[in-house]
């Protein structure tokens, strides 16, 4: 299996738009809602022109295949994301899948897997529990659902009421699978949809009585329905974070493909890649290059801000107590400015934010990889596997989930991978001492915590410094030249200042917790080893990988807000 990077093929940031909608539209309004659905998508390819607009559809009569004919007319990718095998799903369609057949010709076609001990050819409500599972699978992967719907509720397992309730809230009617509601009581970022109201061609198939047909609304959980036509601003926020990304990979595209090293460079000959892994891999290389890159443009700015800020400190010193030159009063601007325009540059691109986002993202799609190659994922699974990551925190932070959720879209459901990816998956992934990521934070707590020793001691050299300096003035002020008193005065005030720099520097780059971080995910790795070496039972192995990964992705997400509190400032004080 091919392991480079294809920036091109492979790595395109897609905003994807599911749709769920009635089989039985009214005829009368067919024209319009094209017009709508049309107006509707091409507006996301206007605003959002650093993402590839995707569709995923269940490729039903009526809404969905509407909405597909004009995706595809837009040549927007459409991905057909099919409850049954083809030839059985032909079966509820009224033209046998004529349509169906001739439209999957010019999509991606995903099929769903059956759901374990039930036979949807002969049981209709296990056919119906088919279709479910396939709703929460569109609502699990996409950031905005389309729903061309008559806004009233239903109790109707897998219909378009309830795919559009779990949307919102999490919860389907009829539908009890441990998967869906990971988290309920959670603020969630994936309740975003887009309501277009329709007719039904029935018997009371008019509009919920508050609503008229072809009525268009923004509509989510937490918000409820937008009364103007703009996309609620948190929403919008994060898919320009989406954008954003897009746009790094398509800048730094070269070095990319020549530097970015995914983790499965040196993956073992003869075992096949499960499907999707992948993709996976090539966003955790480039977001991991992308994380280190401006990590070092924010480091080397907070350095430089830091520096500047002792340099002023000393032109201040000189110019306030020794020499009032205007000169010296220039210099001190000039040092100002500089830092200012440092942090103007750093706030503008970013750096903090990026390095951070990045940093988080390049750590999630690690666990990512790892679990699906470990078989820790459920293959039949139609939720989002790694849904609890961040789904507490702010939305602005949800662009994250949402890259995530499209490297989970196309990932094996139909056969758990080969058992032999596990010992190395352990290997790499938990390693020893030496070695994987037990090694990497073993090391970096021991090599930060001598840092940290070092810092102390400097700033308290410094600090005590400036004391003898000034025991030696108050002793010896009568028999020193007017030079040396200069000299000691000046190194009394500069040595505390080095040493207040220095302590807000360390402070800045948050050391001390930095360890504490390191030393905990090493004593979780170093567990998590000491359980692998004494048991090489299949499911226990994996258990702990799940596990393992949990609590990285925890430790991560702490990381990440604890680090948000630490912004680049003018001056680097």
């Amino acid at each position: 299996m091919d392991g480079s990077l294809s920036l091109e093929k492979d790595a395109r940031l897609c905003l994807t738009v599911a749709v769920t909608g009635h089989r039985d539209l009214s005829a009368d309004e067919v024209p319009r809602l094209r017009e709508s659905v049309h107006g509707f998508l091409s507006h996301l390819v206007e605003e959002y022109p650093d993402l590839q607009i995707e569709l995923l559809s269940g490729m039903a009569a009526g809404a969905d295949q509407l909405v597909v004919e004009q995706a595809l007319s837009l040549g927007l990718p459409v991905v057909a994301v099919l409850p049954l095998e083809v030839e059985e799903y032909c079966k509820d369609f009224a033209d046998g899948g004529r349509v169906l057949r001739s439209l999957l010709e010019h999509c991606e076609v995903v099929t769903m897997p059956r759901l374990q001990g039930e036979d949807p050819t002969v049981d209709p409500e296990a056919r119906a529990r088919h279709y479910a599972h396939l709703g929460v699978f569109l609502s699990n992967h996409c950031q905005v659902l389309l729903a061309l719907w008559d806004g009233k509720p239903s109790d109707h397992t897998g219909g378009t009421g309830g795919v559009v309730s779990y949307h919102l809230s999490g919860v389907m009617p009829g539908y009890d699978l441990e998967e869906a509601a990971p988290n309920l009581l959670a603020n969630s970022e994936n309740d975003l949809a887009f309501h277009v109201v329709c007719s039904r061609d029935r018997d009371g198939g008019a509009p919920e009585a508050s609503l008229e047909p072809l009525q268009a609304y923004w509509l989510t959980g937490a918000f409820g329905r937008q009364s103007s036509a703009y996309m609620p601003w948190d929403y919008d926020l994060m898919l320009d974070r989406l954008g954003v990304f897009s746009r790094d990979l398509g800048r730094y595209a070269a070095a990319l493909e020549s530097e970015a090293r995914g983790l499965l460079v040196d993956a073992p000959e003869g075992l096949e890649w499960p499907r999707g892994v992948a993709y996976v891999d090539r966003l955790y290389a480039m977001a991991d290059w992308l994380a280190v890159h401006y990590q070092h443009r924010f480091a080397s700015g907070l350095l430089f801000g830091h520096v500047l800020a002792v340099l002023m400190g000393v032109v201040f010193i000189i110019y306030s107590e020794f020499i009032v030159h205007w000169p010296l009063a220039v210099l001190f601007m000039v040092l100002f400015l500089t830092g200012f325009v440092v942090h103007a540059v750093g706030e503008r691109r970013e750096w903090h934010r990026k390095y951070l986002d990045y940093r988080a993202l390049a750590e999630g799609l690690r666990v990512q990889v790892y679990w699906s190659l470990a078989g820790v994922v459920r293959s039949r699974s139609a939720g989002f596997a790694y849904d609890n990551f961040l789904q507490k925190q702010d939305v602005d932070l949800a662009w994250i989930r949402h890259v995530m959720r499209s490297a989970s879209l196309r990932r094996e459901r139909h056969h758990p991978p080969d058992s032999r990816w596990v010992p190395w998956v352990i290997a790499r992934w938990v390693g020893d001492r030496d070695s994987g990521q037990l090694g990497y934070y073993s090391g970096k707590a021991r090599s930060r915590a001598a840092q940290y020793r070092r810092t102390r001691l400097l700033s308290q050299v410094a600090l005590w410094g400036g004391i003898v300096m000034a025991g030696v003035l108050a002793v010896l002020a009568t028999r020193l030249d007017e030079m040396q008193a200069i000299v000691l005065l000046i190194l009394m005030g500069i040595l505390p200042l080095v040493a207040g720099v220095r302590d807000a520097y360390s402070h800045k780059k948050a050391d001390k917790e930095l360890i504490k971080q390191y030393r905990f995910m090493a004593d979780v790795l170093g567990n998590a080893r000491r359980l692998l070496d004494g048991n090489d039972e299949l499911v226990f192995q994996r258990k702990v990988l799940k596990a393992l990964g949990s609590a990285a992705l925890e430790e991560h997400a702490e990381w990440l807000l604890m680090h948000r509190e630490r912004p680049l400032e003018p001056g680097g004080l």
